[in-house]
């Protein structure tokens, strides 16, 4: 049988989905910041590193969990819209993945950070976008939350990402062989 997804790349898979959700079951993935929204979401970040790790594919599996618990979970009416929670989140994986496939000549730090902060704006430039197209915010309100919530968010996402990438690369490749 030929498939085109490895034991490995299912694992990681399936480890960074159940990180998402955990993410959100426990809180863990809100980081307090002094901003208006009080706080900013990692739970984008497992996305992220799966995307950077096993591929677009893979990110876009990952990205389909958080939409998809995002939905289930959701508290506010423009969460309980699929277009909102999911959608917008099946593109951050792919968006990132190819982020950092073009920078990569630049080393793994650049490349995972340029990775995680594409990704990061994916996620809020489309979710926001859905939730303007759909009629639940005009666009100043959501232009004033993408600011709020997307600069401390971009921040957060690249001080987790870039050290985790590179001790995973380090761990997958030895010591001291991948290019930082």
């Amino acid at each position: 049988m030929n498939s085109k997804f490895s034991a490995r790349t299912i694992t990681i898979t399936a480890a960074l989905s159940a990180v998402a959700v955990v993410l959100g079951a426990t809180q863990w993935g809100f980081i307090p910041v002094p901003t208006p929204a009080g706080h900013a979401t990692i739970m984008h970040v497992p996305v992220i590193i799966g995307a950077i790790l096993e591929g677009p594919t893979a990110g876009a599996i990952i990205g389909g969990v958080f939409g998809l618990y995002s939905f289930l979970d959701a508290t506010l009416p423009m969460f309980k819209d699929p277009l909102v929670a999911v959608l917008p989140r099946l593109f951050i994986g792919p968006f990132a993945y190819y982020a950092y496939l073009f920078t990569r000549r630049w080393g793994e730090a650049v490349a995972s950070g340029v990775a995680a902060a594409v990704g990061t704006l994916t996620n809020t430039v489309l979710v926001l976008s859905m939730i303007v197209i759909r009629g639940y915010l005009d666009a100043k309100t959501a232009w004033a939350v993408g600011v709020t919530h997307g600069l401390p968010e971009i921040v957060v996402a690249v001080l987790i990402t870039v050290p985790v990438v590179l001790m995973w690369k380090q761990v997958e490749f030895g010591r001291g062989r991948a290019r930082l």
